[in-house]
């Protein structure tokens, strides 16, 4: 009855056009079709994962007073009487061959005479520079923490009751309904674990804001004992933090920074060289630390090549994918004795944010991966200006770039994370505009015109 009723409404133009005819002709069969197209459209955008950008991020300058030379360094270690002659030698090697500068900063601890690492100071330090990050960036975004649906906080030594997102929450009285979450013991790659989290639940809860804090406690990693292995991390880690807020609303697209692609996390704990490689235990006396073995670097370019591989189809344009599989064929199936093939990544990203862990690790990077000294300086430069941040130092790194003025819509940035475990972890950004350091400052803004400056290479290094 309904075909024939549609059939004489559209019988004057059953001649002026065949379309028409055939619709009318088969009437149930093109609803049912147009009903099965609409369905599966609805599905389509239903389980289409969300976007997720990065609205802005800030990182945290310790006050001037903080600013700690290697002098005064080694002149508060003396001070606390635990350190031998050869122990005290030892650290004031390795400073000299840190690529650190004199302006990195020590939390207050340190200062008191004598020094006093206790638990309390520790949760100042935390409060400190953690509240300091999260400021700044509410301050530059806008959004107030009521809005913020996620809090992520990372930070590898220092795991306090309440935690840490526990402080968090506390401080900004955040809704009752935050999803929080605290990780620990993770090491220098959290930053990009955190991400990695915040990415997955911004796609399966939408319309809200996730706030990720990276940071790492000094004043309770200092090692007060006298295992050379364990003496390496007081020269090299330095007080900071980084707070980044992203978001999954489209109506952020417009303001926002950056465009998160890709993360992608390789772990090699189950290989015992690996797992061991950075260990947090006590010395013969009983005393806490964390051993940084010599197999450190090792593992760490294994973890990069193998890390680089799964990352590499996902990101290199054609032509280096098939120089990349031909070597690959050549090597494996036809067993020709050929270097293996690294492919230029250069091609891939302007950018590059490298942890600034230590000079060594920096130096093999840059090999490996043969990036020009210019694609180095943020990670240098920031290793010489606020040492080793841990996992917060790829927002230095990236926060440098934005200072120089070398952010451009459309740039693809590589932040890479090494870490205990052993991990190596990569995130994938795309600017989605132009920074102008003019009128976005940071934390590098007030002498950026300073950098770079001119810090020798190691061939090798046990960092």
């Amino acid at each position: 009855m309904a075909q024939e009723i549609m059939f004489q409404l559209i019988s004057p133009l059953y001649f002026a056009h065949p379309l028409l005819a055939f619709v009318s002709a088969h009437l149930p069969s093109v609803l049912l079709c147009s009903l099965l197209v609409i369905f599966i459209a609805a599905m389509h955008h239903k389980n289409r994962r969300p976007r997720v950008f990065m609205v802005d991020f800030a990182c945290y300058k310790p006050d001037d007073a903080l600013k700690c030379p290697h002098s005064i360094f080694l002149e508060r270690s003396a001070l606390l009487g635990v350190f031998s002659e050869q122990s005290m030698k030892f650290q004031k090697t390795i400073l000299d061959k840190s690529a650190i500068g004199e302006k990195t900063y020590f939390p207050p601890a340190l200062w008191m005479l004598p020094p006093n690492p206790c638990m309390a100071e520790g949760r100042k330090e935390m409060e400190t520079v953690m509240f300091g990050a999260i400021d700044e960036v509410l301050k530059k975004t806008g959004v107030k923490p009521s809005d913020i649906g996620i809090v992520i906080a990372n930070c590898s030594v220092f795991s306090p009751t309440p935690s840490l997102v526990g402080m968090i929450v506390n401080h900004y009285k955040l809704r009752n309904n935050i999803l929080s979450y605290s990780l620990g013991g993770m090491g220098c790659s959290a930053g990009v674990i955190s991400l990695d989290l915040a990415k997955k639940l911004l796609q399966v809860h939408p319309n809200t804001y996730a706030l990720v804090v990276s940071t790492e406690n000094i004043t309770l990693n200092w090692y007060l004992g006298n295992n050379r292995s364990k003496l390496v991390s007081n020269c090299l880690f330095r007080m900071g933090a980084g707070a980044v807020l992203l978001s999954n609303k489209m109506s952020d697209r417009h303001r926002a920074k950056y465009e998160l692609l890709h993360t992608l996390r390789t772990h090699y704990g189950a290989e015992e060289r690996g797992y061991r490689s950075a260990y947090q235990e006590e010395d013969d006396a009983g005393i806490v630390g964390v051993t940084l073995s010599r197999d450190l670097s090792t593992t760490a370019g294994d973890a990069l090549r193998t890390n680089i591989s799964n990352l590499g189809p996902l990101v290199l344009p054609p032509s280096e994918q098939l120089f990349f599989l031909a070597n690959l064929i050549a090597r494996k199936v036809f067993k020709m004795k050929i270097k293996s093939y690294m492919p230029d990544f250069k091609r891939a990203f302007e950018h590059f944010c490298i942890h600034a862990g230590g000079r060594g690790v920096l130096d093999s990077v840059e090999k490996n991966l043969h990036l020009t000294d210019w694609q180095m300086e943020p990670s240098r430069m920031t290793l010489y200006r606020f040492g080793n941040t841990s996992s917060s130092s790829l927002w230095y790194e990236l926060a440098y770039s934005e200072a120089k003025g070398r952010v451009r819509k459309g740039h693809r940035v590589w932040q890479i994370a090494l870490g205990s475990g052993f991990k190596c972890n990569s995130a994938v950004w795309r600017a989605l505009r132009t920074v102008d350091p003019n009128k976005e400052k940071n934390a590098w803004s007030d002498e950026i015109d300073q950098f770079p400056v001119v810090v020798p290479k190691l061939v090798s290094s046990h960092s």
